[in-house]
């Protein structure tokens, strides 16, 4: 008899949720992704922060949403990211 097994691949990509702060260049959108994280010696818990840029290939994204971005192969000499899901729409003020 037989046996068939299904199995589920993990994908080895990074993925990432931040806020644009900037859809001013053509197919690309600066994130902010904001991390925070526990001091080594002192144990105070310290909030970094690192820009990524992200191709959106609409240009649908605009300042102040939050999305999520998934690691890929090298776009430019500075975009190896790309945007995947919308996750909140900014507010409109």
């Amino acid at each position: 008899m037989t046996e068939i097994t299904t199995e589920v691949k993990k994908s080895l990509k990074r993925t990432l949720i931040g806020k644009v702060v900037s859809d001013k260049r053509a197919k690309t959108v600066t994130v902010l992704v904001e991390r925070r994280v526990k001091h080594e010696l002192y144990g105070k818990i310290v909030s970094l922060s690192s820009k990524y840029h992200a191709h959106d290939e609409k240009g649908e994204y605009k300042t102040g949403d939050m999305i999520e971005i998934t690691e890929s192969r090298p776009i430019s000499k500075t975009k190896n990211w790309v945007v995947t899901r919308l996750v909140q729409k900014a507010a409109v003020v």
